[in-house]
């Protein structure tokens, strides 16, 4: 029997078996045009740069929230010497004094006179860079305390300043706004939310460093002016601070 050979000009079936689709990376366009225009733009100094900025940015912002995690177990636990290593060495105390042995002796007078157990609960948390060194942070804590017969139970946040010295990671400041403290069976409904035993009631100052609390509460109903342009990356808190600062603030 005589065998008939394909057509001229038509793929052998040794050939179309061996054939194999095109391997991505033999293709003109491997990424996206924008993400390509940007890498022919930037020198590789110029991107190991950029990417070992984006690293340490990372990275920084983990350690803060591994700092402000620390504050709650070191505080909780009494240890002051660890509570008062998480802040830069000349941080100020109140009443003209300075430094971390100040500090570390303030808090322990507070908590030995004022509570015979904590325990502080970190929930939202805000940190924004200012610099590769310098940042601010708002962070959300729910704390429990137990305080001779009364179990009183606070919804606060605080404002930080962060700054990094010797590679590592310091509260600059903490400062504390309350928005409530009272005995846990006794909801603190109506204003003076602090309400410690044995002391009168007042007004603790968790909305004060944001204009946009009284503002919102000023008018009867929507705002009648266009909507503000997006905060700037790094600046939400600025942003929504416009520059307000709380001066006096009660602790308890």
């Amino acid at each position: 029997m005589t065998r008939c050979r394909p057509p001229a000009g038509s793929p052998s079936k040794s050939k179309a078996a061996t054939s194999r689709p095109a391997s991505p990376t033999s293709s003109a366009v491997t990424i996206s045009d924008t993400y390509g225009a940007l890498i022919l733009a930037k020198s590789e100094t110029e991107l190991l740069s950029e990417i070992a900025e984006r690293l340490d940015r990372l990275e920084s912002r983990d350690e803060i929230r591994q700092l402000i995690s620390k504050y709650s177990l070191a505080l909780d636990m009494r240890d002051m010497d660890a509570m008062a290593n998480l802040f830069v060495p000349d941080v100020a105390v109140g009443g003209g004094k300075r430094g971390r042995e100040a500090l570390r002796d303030w808090l322990d007078d507070t908590m030995r006179k004022q509570f015979d157990g904590t325990s502080h609960h970190v929930g939202t948390t805000i940190i924004e860079f200012a610099d590769a060194d310098n940042a601010v942070g708002i962070v959300y804590s729910k704390n429990e305390h137990e305080t001779g017969a009364e179990w009183v139970i606070m919804q606060m946040m605080y404002f930080d300043a962060y700054a990094r010295i010797d590679g590592r990671w310091h509260f600059k400041r903490r400062q504390p706004l309350y928005w409530y403290a009272s005995d846990l069976n006794k909801p603190p409904i109506g204003g003076r939310k602090m309400r410690w035993p044995g002391r009168e009631p007042y007004e603790g100052a968790f909305h004060d460093l944001f204009p946009s609390w009284a503002e919102f509460w000023s008018r009867a109903g929507s705002s009648a002016h266009p909507i503000a342009e997006p905060a700037p990356l790094e600046a939400f808190i600025e942003t929504m601070r416009r520059g307000n600062e709380v001066h006096a603030n009660r602790v308890r």
